[in-house]
């Protein structure tokens, strides 16, 4: 039930699916800001975390050059702490993004049933882009309401992906190590699907 919950997945859980989590906790309550709602309460519609599937940076913040990024795009990083991804994460999401195909195939691995619910975040970019919305339920700043539309869109991507597999461009590159140019244009691949996904669950 409500909210509607995005769960992000990387390797170490403190690059690439924490400015995931925090850029779309962003586009959200940017979105609920045009409409002339508290932003505030954005938690309560989506529901934005992230796991890694290694785990050794369990309890560590984020990487400093991930965490400017979210800054500098207006989102914040307080209260992040790294963590191993769980089975119980897996089955209390209502769509999973992997970073990479590997990592998709950890979590399919790890929960079969959270097959049709699972994509690489590129994927679900490329997806997204393309469905036709006519279909889906109405949307309004509602919680049943968003969560049934996000529901929706799950299952519409996945009928749409049905006999194709991820492209290799989905994958988000790891910028661990790297400089913040990397960082920076990770940030925006990421902001490519988040943003959109945030349009379309809001009105």
């Amino acid at each position: 039930m409500p909210p509607f919950t995005v769960l992000h997945v990387c390797m170490g859980n403190i690059c690439r699916s924490p400015m995931a989590e925090r850029l779309l906790v962003l586009a959200v309550r940017e979105r609920l800001g045009r409409l002339g709602v508290d932003p505030a309460g954005s938690d309560a519609l989506v529901h934005s975390h992230s796991a890694g599937t290694g785990g050794w940076h369990a309890g560590e913040e984020m990487n400093p050059p991930a965490a400017r990024q979210v800054i500098s795009r207006g989102g914040a990083v307080d209260g992040f702490a790294a963590r191993r991804l769980r089975s119980d994460l897996i089955d209390a999401a209502d769509l999973v993004l992997t970073a990479t195909a590997d990592q998709h195939e950890y979590v399919v691995a790890l929960r079969p049933d959270a097959a049709g619910r699972t994509f690489v975040l590129g994927e679900f970019g490329r997806l997204l882009g393309a469905l036709d919305r006519a279909g889906l339920p109405p949307v309004e700043a509602t919680p049943d309401s968003v969560y049934a539309r996000g529901v929706a869109l799950v299952e519409a991507a996945d009928a749409a992906r049905q006999g194709s597999s991820a492209l290799p461009t989905d994958d988000l590159d790891d910028p661990w190590g790297r400089g913040d140019q990397c960082f920076s244009r990770v940030a925006d691949e990421i902001e490519e699907t988040v943003q959109p996904l945030a349009a379309a669950l809001l009105p």
